[in-house]
């Protein structure tokens, strides 16, 4: 599973530098690292909506005012350092069918 986070130029000005920090903290925490593959894009085409993340190989999430659902996935828009744990816990989490 993967989560590509935008670094194109309007989402790097709106902090994606930020976003791919907290999502290597979020993974950590939720130890999951071994599961989710984390990396950077280009331009994944979504400039008006705030920092982009696609999430890639995991059932579609409900779509939302955040989520964009895609055939290989979803794709979270507006995603900042302040909101990742949220949405990672509430979109991406449930979607990792991790066994305990």
């Amino acid at each position: 599973m993967t989560i590509k986070v935008c670094v194109g130029s309007s989402c790097h000005l709106k902090g994606s530098y930020d976003v791919i920090e907290a999502f290597k903290d979020v993974l950590k925490k939720y130890d999951v690292e071994d599961v989710v593959e984390l990396q950077a894009s280009f331009c994944l085409g979504h400039c008006a909506k705030g920092v982009t993340v696609s999430c890639e190989g995991m059932e579609a999430a409900e779509k939302g005012p955040q989520v964009e659902l895609t055939s290989e996935g979803f794709i979270m828009h507006g995603v900042n350092a302040g909101n990742v744990e949220e949405l990672f816990a509430k979109e991406v989490f449930p979607k990792l069918r991790i066994e305990n």
